[in-house]
């Protein structure tokens, strides 16, 4: 039986990494352009996320929204339009123009109902549904505003599935939008009730990344997705493809969330090498495994990343291609005893491990060099709550002091209360992060203290 995974994406940023997604998903399982099966024979795991239609096409089990056209016909127009069932690429008329309350309460209320319709179509074409895959950015107006929306009918709807959002959020320094400090706030704050792993993603660790290991001096959009795209694929190989361990996405939440809000990931991907450099590496287990856990090449912006204070609570890490579970468990031990990575006290062995053995694919105008084998680490790292204080909380204190802009989130129908409550949350979150790295639970009383 099939355990269909069912893929959404809000919003600019999250429809123009699904293309990258679908890219590569497709380049792997040897899917062409117009949804055509190359080789009939082979093995049938990869309709989690390809539904097979009764003439032989497959189908992406996706759903594209957004509020306005102009990407949606990007998608429509563009080379995978024959993959891609009409039907399931939704758009609307007027755009959320960067406003949270417009994608959440106003613009994206209008649409809401006709995602879920068809969404409850893409599951009643499904045997089993595993959960949901949403790709969205925080800090604009319909990945976030409507994004979220989205994420909450979901949730009502479909209470026991796991979703699991790769979010772009707002950079250090990069900004292309003024407001994105109070979207990340809002979102951040709907996000912890309803996903149950995020994975946070930016864009100028990404550049950093293009820029320096594959030498583009001026990376593109597409050049970035291409490359969170082979993080997503690797993530879930395991769903697509036979493996020798084998991880679905319960096992993500059960292994890497110790408490329901502490759920926002760090990822890393290894080895990203241009293709002039690639013969001079040696790309062993150890090699790649130790690139991963290096900041620079994570796919978040850690400026000051110490490994000896910013503790893990939990790692996944998922091989992909010749790599034997002997060499994978030595080089954890190995990792463990060099002290490339800390552990919170009461978390003892820390590591989950998924093995497969196809390699990932590399697809038309690709920028990464082909490997025979591959690493990608998920982790849940304290150094997260720093991208919460310095990038959203500091920033949105900054304006929401002098109220500035929220006359427009205002006028939308948006409570002011709305944003005291959102920034209160995310104060406990922080506090939550500090609570793990302290050795003792917050609920707890030391003995010297009295009440």
């Amino acid at each position: 039986m099939v355990r269909e995974v069912l893929t959404i994406n809000v919003g600019q940023a999250g429809i123009q990494l699904s293309n990258a997604v679908w890219d590569q998903y497709r380049s792997e399982h040897g899917i062409s352009t117009t949804g055509q099966l190359a080789d009939k024979d082979q093995e049938r795991s990869f309709l989690t996320f390809f539904e097979e239609t009764g003439s032989g096409q497959f189908v992406p089990r996706n759903v594209t929204v957004d509020l306005e056209p102009s990407v949606v016909d990007d998608v429509r127009n563009g080379a995978m339009q024959s993959m891609f069932h009409p039907e399931f690429l939704l758009s609307g008329k007027e755009d959320a123009a960067n406003n949270f309350a417009r994608g959440h309460y106003t613009v994206g209320k209008e649409i809401v109902d006709q995602v879920n319709d068809r969404l409850r179509k893409l599951v009643d074409n499904c045997d089993n549904v595993q959960g949901f895959i949403m790709n969205h950015s925080v800090g604009g107006g319909t990945g976030s505003g409507l994004g979220c929306l989205i994420l909450e009918r979901i949730a009502v709807d479909y209470r026991k599935k796991s979703k699991i959002g790769f979010e772009i959020y707002p950079a250090p320094r990069i900004s292309t939008c003024i407001v994105e400090p109070y979207n990340a706030m809002l979102s951040t704050h709907w996000l912890l009730d309803h996903t149950e792993v995020s994975v946070v993603l930016d864009n100028e660790a990404c550049y950093d990344i293009c820029q320096k290991q594959l030498d583009i001096k001026r990376p593109s959009y597409d050049n970035l997705n291409r490359m969170i795209a082979k993080v997503i694929s690797s993530m879930t190989a395991s769903l697509r493809f036979e493996g020798e361990m084998n991880v679905d996405l319960n096992e993500f939440q059960t292994n890497l969330v110790p408490f329901p809000r502490l759920h926002f990931m760090t990822t890393a991907l290894s080895p990203v090498i241009n293709k002039a450099k690639a013969d001079r590496e040696a790309g062993t287990v150890k090699e790649i495994t130790d690139h991963v856990f290096q900041p620079q090449n994570m796919l978040v912006k850690y400026v000051d990343f110490d490994v000896a204070e910013d503790k893990y609570m939990a790692i996944s890490l998922n091989y992909r291609g010749d790599v034997k579970s002997k060499e994978a468990n030595a080089t954890v031990q190995w990792l463990k005893q060099q002290n490339k990575v800390t552990f919170v006290e009461w978390c003892p062995t820390g590591f989950k491990i998924g093995l497969n053995n196809v390699p990932p694919a590399t697809v038309e105008n690709d920028d990464m060099a082909a490997a025979p084998r591959n690493a990608v680490m998920m982790g849940n790292n304290t150094a997260i709550s720093r991208v919460f204080t310095e990038r959203i909380t500091r920033k949105f204190d900054m304006m929401y002091s002098q109220r500035a802009f929220v006359h427009w989130y205002v006028g939308e129908g948006m409570e002011e209360g709305e944003f005291a409550e959102a920034r209160e949350d995310l104060g406990f979150l922080e506090k939550d992060y500090l609570d793990v790295l302290s050795d003792q639970a917050s609920d707890e009383v030391a003995e010297d203290e009295e009440f």
